[in-house]
């Protein structure tokens, strides 16, 4: 189809007809292009998005796909995993042709990513390279899905990075003990703390926390949200996932501490947030915290490690953990099975008093 130049205005525009996915003949208008070239090419985009055809570019199916998984994802989610996308892997394949891209030119970027380096020399962590393949791959997963690729390149090319499993840190309960101590002159970061590790929820959980979630006659708190900071606006959203929905029994002494804790807002009402301090703020202090006590650095999001180990070392089975994590049993057998102690002797024993009795 042709562009047209519009009256009295020295823009451009097309109208093209297409089919839409209920087998609907339509017609699409668009306006505003500075060129004919500009118009034509976005003809020719939109009629290649319009029926699914793979011939389509790299950046023209990311818009697809986004239009996609969009309405399936939190907002959080979605600006994470579109952050990712945007500056890590449109930039590397936008122009090529989704159907022409093969798992050597997916190694290529891998190496790309591989060698990069930031102003201080560091390379990206191997979990972030796995984040990012990971996602890639998904994309190349959702065109072989529902678009008719024949094959995915990424998964060819195979992955990069580490499982974040060989990236875990975590506290003792005596270092974690000496970075509370050193964390007391600040009271918003201290309490704060305190929930994370002594609970291990996330932090965002935390965040969310207002005193109605709190029951000091049962000792427990409610975990049934959570918070996050988007587009410049305070947002609560619902928890991570089903099992995020829970209830746990905190240890009397914590109970006193958040008691002790409220009492020194003022206004605090019942719906209010509790800890209205920001995730930099947390991180900064958790730096400072940790060499003040001469500890390892760790992640805030390891303070759940911490609780997980701390929970694993008292003796209680992944069942239990799982539960009060908010986490499937199965996910805590897999991820924190080598701090699980080994049953193999004992089996071995066993065994052996069962074979020599026959």
């Amino acid at each position: 189809m042709p562009a047209y130049k519009e009256k009295n205005n020295p823009r451009w525009y097309v109208s093209t007809k297409y089919t839409d996915w209920q087998g609907v003949h339509k017609r699409k208008l668009k306006r505003g292009f500075a060129t004919k070239r500009e118009a034509l090419e976005w003809e020719r985009k939109f009629q290649l998005q319009s029926t699914s055809n793979m011939d389509m570019t790299f950046e023209a199916f990311v818009e697809l796909y986004y239009r996609d998984i969009r309405p399936r994802l939190k907002e959080n989610t979605f600006l994470t995993k579109a952050n990712i996308i945007n500056g890590k892997i449109v930039p590397y394949f936008a122009q090529r042709k989704v159907s022409e891209i093969t798992a050597k030119d997916v190694r290529d970027w891998q190496n790309m990513m591989l060698a990069h380096r930031d102003e201080k020399g560091k390379p990206y962590s191997p979990g972030y390279l796995r984040e990012i393949h990971h996602n890639l791959t998904a994309i190349f997963n959702h065109a072989v899905k529902f678009y008719d690729l024949p094959s995915n390149p990424a998964a060819k090319a195979g992955g990069m990075g580490a499982d974040e499993r060989a990236e875990m840190l975590f506290w003792t309960k005596e270092e974690y003990l000496k970075f509370a101590d050193a964390m007391m002159d600040k009271p918003h970061a201290y309490y704060a703390f305190q929930m994370l590790y002594w609970c291990g929820v996330r932090e965002g959980e935390m965040l969310a926390l207002t005193p109605a979630d709190f029951d000091f006659t049962n000792n427990t708190v409610r975990i049934n949200k959570s918070y996050q900071r988007l587009h410049g606006e305070d947002v609560i959203t619902s928890p991570k996932t089903k099992k995020s929905n829970r209830t746990i029994k905190m240890p009397q002494f914590l109970c006193d501490e958040i008691q002790e804790y409220m009492g020194m807002i003022y206004g605090l009402k019942k719906k209010d947030r509790l800890f209205t301090i920001t995730k930099s703020l947390l991180e900064r202090e958790m730096k400072r915290g940790s060499e003040a006590a001469g500890i390892k650095k760790i992640r805030i999001h390891d303070l759940r490690h911490s609780h997980v180990s701390l929970l694993i070392d008292m003796g209680f089975s992944a069942v239990a953990i799982a539960e009060r994590g908010g986490h499937e049993s199965i996910e805590i057998t897999y991820r924190y099975a080598h701090m699980f102690p080994t049953k193999q002797n004992e089996m071995a024993e066993r065994l052996n008093i069962e074979g020599m009795a026959m």
